[in-house]
């Protein structure tokens, strides 16, 4: 578990980076986006990762570890958006959301920590292409809840729904060698 650990901190330490990299480009401006806009983001990510993972090729340059990377750092800010709200006001203050790109990193840890627990790391012998799967079922999942106005009868929220689509992509960047290649 401590080398799980270490990975998930070198992968949260690369999306992190480019996330704080990013805001320093662009901004705050995607705080404008409401979290079904931030949804539908993440699944062109999961799609083009299983069209790649697919096809065998990309004809654009780019491969399928920046697409889980963004997969991570949309999660991040719909975790956000969900406790802000969506906002129009460009004056976000950076260090507050970069704080809490920073929490909800943290927490998605935390839960992997507790499921690990649970599971044994079960996903270790899991194929990158199965997460990918689970990633695009978390996102049907999350879509149906926000069609339902965020209401469940059983079910986990929104955020657990979010929480669970970024350690799957973790996992992911894990099993491809990306926790070794820093």
């Amino acid at each position: 578990m401590n080398n799980t650990v270490n990975e998930f901190n070198v992968i949260i330490a690369k999306c992190s980076d480019l996330f704080l990299k990013k805001m320093k480009d662009y901004g705050t401006a995607w705080r404008i986006l409401r979290t079904t806009s931030l949804t539908d983001q993440i699944f062109i990510k999961a799609q083009r990762i299983r069209t790649l993972e697919q096809v065998g090729e990309s004809k654009v340059d780019e491969g399928i570890v920046p697409e889980y990377i963004g997969i991570i750092n949309y999660c991040a800010m719909a975790l956000i958006q969900l406790e802000l709200g969506a906002s129009v006001n460009e004056d976000t203050d950076e260090d507050k959301i970069a704080q809490l790109h920073a929490k909800g990193l943290q927490t998605a840890k935390d839960l992997m920590a507790n499921k690990n627990h649970d599971y044994g790391e079960a996903w270790r012998e899991m194929r990158v292409s199965s997460l990918t799967d689970l990633i695009l079922m978390k996102i049907l999942r999350v879509k149906s809840i926000e069609d339902n106005q965020g209401k469940t009868i059983v079910s986990e929220g929104l955020d657990a729904n979010y929480l669970d689509m970024i350690n799957y992509s973790i996992f992911a960047l894990i099993r491809m060698g990306e926790a070794e290649n820093s």
